[in-house]
């Protein structure tokens, strides 16, 4: 639960991590479950969140940061041999941190939604640690990076105001109460949102991904709230990110490499592309599930497959479609960074050494020992350059967000298939699931294995009708003829080997 290659415990974006985590989770479980990586994919979201559940003892105390980060960055040391004090920094009433309440807010809601169908008593326990941290980030409201100095060298915050709606957003759907809804589209929303304006999505920013999830709503036509005046200005501006993003687009971008990648900053440059690319899949999804068949960008009209288009070339960069000709996946490929800025990665299993004389793994000539596999580097520089240095922290140092942010981009392009309508009934562990992995998996027809998921949507979208719904008789109706399909389908599957 380290942030990156060090051995700090960062509070805000390990939350970020996890809330990021559970959204891949709830929009693409169904996928993951095809390949047998849903339950590693919880696993690795509850070693978070229960450490986050442990750094909240109380209403309104939050641990947030685990080291000292001048201390700890004095030392190259594998975690097991660490054995220095350890000391702990909190917010409170009296030193306010606003953010990092809100994201470990926003985290704890959403991994409720996750573990709700598997896990119910610790789901129920998430959402109170959500409702809890939510009044503690909004009444006592104050920014973590000025009140504990220390922590802007390392993960400075903008402003508060993008996690406190994000926290609610992710509250309206893990609750249905419309008064997180409320808070979101309120004055809050004119307050902190910057409409019209794209931004970029990132451990600092959520601005981006709360315009994405708030407008999931407009979407489905959730009653009494799909035609907000502040929705259709959300909607607006998530649609502003997107023209941002296609490459062809009249209002597209510059900030890319001569390649197309995104690229914003030097520390770091994937995290951008990958945030970029996971909300593009996301939204083409919610259009083809809604059936909304174009996006309007100045005058142009687009498809949803052009934005699963734009996330493809994204992904394809990071894997090694690039001018490097690497991956950027550790150990994925057949090149791909050796020397990567990682403590754990970087000194050989048994080679107990302390703070200081550890270094000499820093420095040596030779490849890590011990391969990050599924670690995402920071990336290549704007000219497409990147250089496989252990003392390259800049480009080689991997994060956890950066990998959650991976997994969510990956899952969305396993297969093309709708996304759930809502978060509170997900069709994951089924009968239709298990059979579409096993088309897929030994042999069978991809377009067939999509088909039968299709199938497995429309069951889902009349389930979600019958809650939704006041009309019980007609979803119940709509559901026999799905299951009909299914079963007609399940046979054709069943008898095709």
């Amino acid at each position: 639960m380290y942030d990156a290659g060090d051995l700090i415990k960062f509070g805000f974006p390990m939350a970020y991590t996890a809330t990021m985590l559970s959204w891949a989770i709830l929009e693409y479980g169904d996928r993951m479950e095809v390949v047998n990586q849903l339950e590693p994919a919880r696993d690795s979201l509850k070693w978070i969140t229960d450490f986050l559940i442990n750094a909240h003892p109380s209403p309104n105390v939050l641990y947030i940061q685990v080291g000292d980060a001048v201390r700890d960055h004095s030392c190259w040391e594998r975690p097991e041999d660490m054995n220095g004090e350890r000391p702990l920094i909190q917010v409170n009433t009296s030193v306010p941190g606003t953010e990092v309440a809100a994201e470990t807010s926003a985290a704890m809601a959403a991994a409720s939604l996750v573990f709700k169908s598997t896990n119910s008593g610790y789901s129920t326990l998430l959402l109170k640690h959500a409702k809890e941290l939510f009044v503690f980030a909004d009444k006592h409201r104050g920014s973590y990076s000025q009140n504990i100095p220390q922590i802007a060298s390392y993960y400075n915050s903008t402003g508060y105001g993008d996690e406190l709606l994000w926290a609610a957003a992710w509250l309206h759907h893990a609750t249905g109460d419309r008064s997180y809804y409320e808070y979101a589209t309120g004055e809050n929303a004119d307050e902190f949102v910057q409409w019209g304006s794209p931004t970029w999505f990132s451990w600092d920013n959520k601005l981006p991904g709360a315009q994405v999830l708030i407008s999931r709503v407009s979407f489905f036509n959730r009653k009494g709230l799909s035609n907000s005046v502040t929705l259709k200005k959300y909607r607006g501006t998530a649609e502003a990110i997107m023209c941002g993003l296609l490459p062809t687009s009249p209002t597209t971008t510059s900030s890319r490499t001569d390649s197309g990648l995104i690229w914003v900053s030097e520390w770091n440059a994937l995290q951008h592309p990958a945030a970029s690319a996971f909300l593009a899949v996301v939204y083409s999804d919610y259009m083809r599930t809604s059936r909304t068949t174009k996006l309007s960008c100045d005058g142009k009209d687009f498809t949803p497959y052009e934005l699963r288009k734009f996330a493809m070339s994204q992904a394809d960069y990071v894997l090694g479609d690039n001018p490097m000709e690497m991956s950027y996946l550790v150990g994925y490929g057949e090149k791909y960074p050796t020397y990567v800025h990682h403590r754990g990665a970087s000194i050989p299993a048994g080679q107990k050494s302390g703070c200081k004389e550890g270094f000499k793994w820093l420095h040596s000539p030779k490849p890590n020992p011990n391969v990050a596999v599924g670690a995402l580097v920071g990336g290549p520089f704007q000219n497409e350059s990147y250089v496989d240095v252990r003392n390259n922290s800049m480009q080689g140092e991997p994060t956890t967000y950066n990998s959650a942010l991976l997994v969510g981009l990956l899952s969305g392009l396993v297969t093309t298939s709708s996304v759930v309508e809502s978060f509170i009934i997900l069709r994951w562990d089924s009968t239709a699931s298990e059979a579409a992995r096993e088309k897929m998996i030994f042999g069978g027809d991809w377009k067939e294995a999509d088909l039968y998921l299709r199938v497995v949507d429309e069951i889902q979208r009349s389930m979600e009708s019958a809650t939704l719904s006041d009309d019980l008789s007609k979803a119940k109706y709509s559901i026999q003829i799905a299951k009909s399909k299914l079963l007609l389908l399940e046979l054709v599957v069943r008898t095709d080997d």
